[in-house]
């Protein structure tokens, strides 16, 4: 198989902005993979530098990754992720674009959707969050709640002086939606305590990564005293992180370009599983080549964010939607996507 790439600029509606900051520019690379016989798969990476990688890393380690998948036999997907994970340890989001690719290849092969190969129902999928970022002033956060009217789930990015008002007037404008908040690792032990009664009142169902990702500790501590569930996101990129977690939140979020791959991903649903653990998926701003490839697994989760194609204003193709928060997988083989 010949590996190839293409760098795509993605521009969000609004400047999406989190605890740690944000941009209204986000810069994706497509992967394509080449069968000798001209059978194509396309994968995404979605690069975040606070796991390191950009646009450019991904494609410096490509070559990499294009040695592994040259020879390989396409059909032994385990294998070959293992190889991927051997050749590069780390790269998250660009083993995801390759294996995003390969399974896209399998599937068309195969004249099926990706998650029928693995047996599951769309119509299990739960309903997405719609995510609302930090807003510079009160006036954009209530145009941006009012532009997110048709979603039913609500994630609110926290981590501000101004964090009580944000949900309450998240709260005002949305009385009937589920909310869950964000921090992003912005929070210290006493200020998620001291947040989380008000929290509990606004009815918020879950708090997601309140402290930075090496306290596990910390975690434990506010998870034995909180009255609502804590889900690790940056503390948790692969399945082996899940059982050091155990005990110090009462979830996972994951996210393809953390783990690295769809079997990947597969792992850290059932070891949380194992664990009793509420299983979550979320996304980078990415397109909708990268969320259809998360969005497969859907039918398995508890909750999914899979917004980063609808925070975009220039997507350059169709696949998986969440109008209304319900999670649409397209019915074409392979993940189904295709060019605008």
């Amino acid at each position: 198989m010949k590996l190839s790439h293409e760098i795509v600029t993605l521009r969000t509606k609004n400047p999406f902005i989190i605890a740690r900051g944000g941009s209204s520019e986000y810069r994706v690379v497509r992967i394509t993979l080449t069968a000798h016989d001209g059978a194509t798969g396309w994968g995404e990476a979605a690069p975040s530098k606070f796991y390191g990688e950009t646009a450019d890393t991904v494609v410096d380690v490509l070559p990499l990754l294009a040695s592994v998948v040259e020879k390989a036999d396409g059909w032994s997907l385990e294998a070959l992720e293992h190889a991927l994970a051997t050749a590069i340890r780390f790269n998250g989001s660009a083993r995801a674009g390759v294996s995003g690719a390969l399974h896209d290849l399998m599937g068309k092969r195969l004249g099926v959707p990706v998650h029928r190969l693995w047996g599951l129902d769309p119509a299990a999928s739960p309903l997405s969050s719609f995510t609302i970022g930090i807003a510079p002033d009160e006036a954009t956060l209530r145009q941006r709640v009012a532009d997110a009217a048709q979603y039913p789930v609500l994630k609110i990015k926290l981590g501000t002086s101004w964090d009580e008002r944000i949900v309450r007037v998240v709260r005002e404008l949305a009385p009937g939606k589920v909310l869950r908040v964000d921090a992003n690792a912005a929070w210290t032990p006493k200020s998620t305590l001291a947040i989380v009664p008000f929290l509990k009142e606004m009815g918020v169902e879950f708090v997601e990564q309140p402290l930075p990702p090496h306290d596990l500790e910390g975690l434990r501590f506010i998870r034995e005293r909180s009255a609502l569930p804590i889900v690790a996101d940056e503390s948790c990129l692969v399945a082996a992180d899940i059982p050091r977690l155990a005990g110090c939140v009462d979830g996972i979020n994951i996210k393809l370009a953390k783990c690295g791959g769809l079997r990947e991903a597969l792992r850290m649903i059932a070891t949380a599983r194992a664990h009793d653990m509420l299983v979550m998926a979320g996304c980078m701003i990415e397109s909708s080549l990268g969320i259809t490839a998360a969005a497969q697994f859907a039918p398995l989760l508890d909750c999914a964010d899979f917004d980063g194609a609808a925070l975009v204003a220039n997507d350059p193709y169709t696949g998986a939607t969440i109008d209304g928060g319900v999670i649409a997988l397209p019915t074409g083989a392979g993940l189904g996507v295709e060019l605008r």
